[in-house]
């Protein structure tokens, strides 16, 4: 009993010591007495006792409850607790309190040698039950752990690897060992034949696997795939679940990818007898959802990757340029006709770069400073060899980028050319006859008498003769705009030919009932342009208004300037143009096709104002919803001192 050390604190100091030196010592157990409370706390934290002796007789203050204190601070410690014949203490009060012995004064010594050695036996066997258990509990705290740390490992193996085949190795493997099961088998239904095929395996032959097939019908893997429900086989014969091999225990769980079985995942023990219970159905549950999860991550990345090869197919073979940006200004994607026709190696890398740093071409940088524009934004690229491409940038709001699509209109733009100088020709051509046509009605009347179908008659000639000539000046005036043969160019303030315009068709406007609202800055707006053709451009910006407005309706004329840009808005509350038009508003002969067939005008009135804003260096674009009105915006640049 050398090793059993007695911590002896008795309010009899002396009797503390006696007890020591006649009965404990000479039994064999170490002994210390003390005589302070507070030096024995201290003395038990250092190193706990195997036994402490103590009385009732302490001061208050340790009295009763610094017992309790340091039995729960230290609940193992054992202690005979000597009582007083007047111990406030009863025998099941002490026991309550975790006290192992009550002992009541007076006591013999062998009494209490007896006593003292049946504590420390009641003790050594409580200390080894506890430590029973303790492993007990820790071994199941390990196995649980290790399970936890396969799941994580499985986790971390699907979300990490896009190789389907090792990420389903991984899970039969991570199942045969969590289950101590002889044999692991992920198998897949082969939709063609309708079959079980083995995907992944583990302890079964190579041969074996690659010709294993297993129907569906009759069998306990065709079951579970049928009704989603997973199947714990344990019998003490073994069952064929196919006809090449028998097994004794095995467990199938489903794999199931957005509410559909494609496959079962099981494992089973051929020779061993040992059983599959619940828990380890539900880890096996937990590796099938990881596999079913990889799969369905793998159908994805294949989709995806086979989308993304038609998307970059498509975009490198395709005729039209195609540049992508983000908002703020870096290339997302450059095609391959793009490249060449800005001179870019089709072996530079170009994305994540900013626009500005890649191209230098002022006409596509313009293009990509719009795009904070609510709709499609349209212009003309010219390029150094003289191509002409027509773009269009698009927001794509979704995914935050804008596109530039580009198509090389070079061809059009030189028939174009051929059939504006054909169309001056003629027109010029047909000016004389005209004038004769005029002239002999004229004459006709002055000839003689006519009846009233006759006077009809002429002035449906002289209408018609009208028309023409009309048609044939906005062309004449169209060629000599694209020409650029107005030179007269001035500085002349925007407003007052505002004015003139909307006094010149006052009556018109008045005939109509229009509203027409001006909000004009009252900053001085000085441009240098042409003064008759600024007119013109105006007039037909506010005659299209009035034609395509229902009567009583309303148009605003904003004029306003910002940085060194003037900007006119002519809007309208009429019948709006077709998004499908819109791109071609401002071409030649082009009517939207929700005109009135009897509407008067030759198509050409847009056609005129977008020449003469882009001969003077400016931009003009529509803004238009149907039964709401268009808003026509025209940009030109502020006159400068140079």
């Amino acid at each position: 009993m050398a090793d059993q050390h007695i911590l002896i604190l008795l309010s009899d100091h002396t009797a503390g010591e006696i007890l020591a030196r006649a009965t404990l010592r000479p039994a064999g157990f170490q002994v210390t007495v003390e005589k302070d409370p507070d030096t024995t706390w201290e003395l038990i934290k250092a190193q706990i006792p195997n036994l402490l002796i103590i009385d009732d007789g302490l001061p208050e203050r340790w009295g009763v409850d610094w017992i309790s204190s340091l039995l729960e601070r230290f609940p193992g410690l054992p202690i005979i607790l000597l009582a007083k014949h007047e111990s406030s203490l009863t025998p099941v009060e002490a026991l309550r309190m975790g006290i192992m012995d009550y002992l009541p004064l007076p006591v013999q010594a062998n009494d209490i040698l007896n006593r003292i050695r049946h504590t420390l036996e009641r003790a050594r066997r409580w200390k080894d039950w506890l430590q029973i258990e303790a492993q007990r509990n820790t071994k199941s705290l390990k196995m649980q752990l290790d399970e936890l740390k396969t799941l994580g490992k499985i986790g971390r193996s699907v979300t990490a690897s896009l190789d389907l085949d090792s990420v389903l190795e991984t899970v039969v493997d991570a199942a045969v060992e969590i289950t101590n099961a002889e044999e692991g088998s992920l198998l897949l239904l082969d939709e063609i034949s309708g079959e079980l095929y083995m995907r992944a395996s583990r302890n079964f032959q190579d041969d074996f696997v690659r010709k294993f097939r297993l129907p569906i019908h009759d069998t306990l893997a065709g079951e579970v795939l049928r009704t989603g429900k997973p199947a714990i086989l344990d019998e003490k014969t073994p069952q064929k679940i196919k006809t090449s091999y028998l097994v004794h225990t095995l467990i199938y769980v489903p794999l199931t990818v957005k509410g559909r079985v494609i496959g079962v995942l099981g494992v089973d023990n051929r020779t061993n007898r040992s059983t599959f219970n619940e828990h380890q159905l539900t880890l096996i549950s937990a590796m099938a959802d990881y596999a079913a999860i990889a799969i369905e991550n793998a159908i994805l990345f294949t989709r995806t990757e086979i989308e993304l090869n038609k998307l970059e197919t498509i975009l490198k073979t395709i005729e039209d340029g195609v540049i992508v940006a983000s908002l703020n200004g870096e290339l997302a994607l450059v095609n391959r006709t793009a490249r060449i026709a800005f001179g870019l190696l089709d072996e530079e890398y170009v994305v994540g770069k900013p626009v500005k740093e890649i191209f230098q071409n002022q006409d596509l940088l313009e293009i990509f400073d719009h795009h904070n524009h609510q709709g499609p934004y349209r212009n003309e690229i010219t390029l150094e060899d003289g191509r002409i491409f027509n773009a269009q940038l698009t927001p794509i709001p979704d995914v935050d980028l804008v596109a530039v699509i580009m198509q090389d209109i070079t061809q059009l733009k030189e028939l174009n050319k051929i059939k504006s100088d054909f169309v001056n020709t003629v027109s010029h051509d047909l000016r004389s006859p005209l004038t004769a046509i005029v002239g002999y009605v004229d004459l006709i009347t002055r000839t003689g008498s006519l009846n009233d179908q006759q006077h009809e008659y002429i002035r449906r000639v002289q209408m018609s003769v009208k028309d023409i000539t009309e048609l044939i000046n906005d062309l004449l005036d169209l060629g000599r705009i694209e020409a650029g043969l107005d030179t007269r160019f001035e500085i002349l303030n925007f407003t007052p030919i505002i004015n003139e315009v909307i006094d010149g068709l006052g009556n018109r406007l008045a005939q109509k009932g229009m509203t027409v609202h001006l909000d004009i800055s009252d900053d001085l707006t000085q441009v240098l342009g042409n003064p008759l053709r600024l007119r013109q451009m105006v007039t037909n910006l506010v005659v299209n208004a009035l034609e395509y407005t229902q009567p009583g309706g309303r148009i605003e004329i904003i004029l306003s300037h910002e940085r060194d840009q003037v900007i006119l808005q002519v809007k309208d509350s009429g019948i709006g143009i077709p998004p499908n038009d819109q791109p071609f508003i401002f071409d030649k002969f082009f009517r939207a096709n929700n005109v009135q067939t009897d509407s008067v005008g030759t198509g050409l009135g847009l056609a005129i104002v977008k020449s003469i804003v882009e001969n003077h260096q400016g931009r003009i674009w529509v803004d238009s919803k149907l039964e709401e009105g268009s808003s026509f915006t025209v940009v030109l640049p502020l006159s400068t001192p140079n």
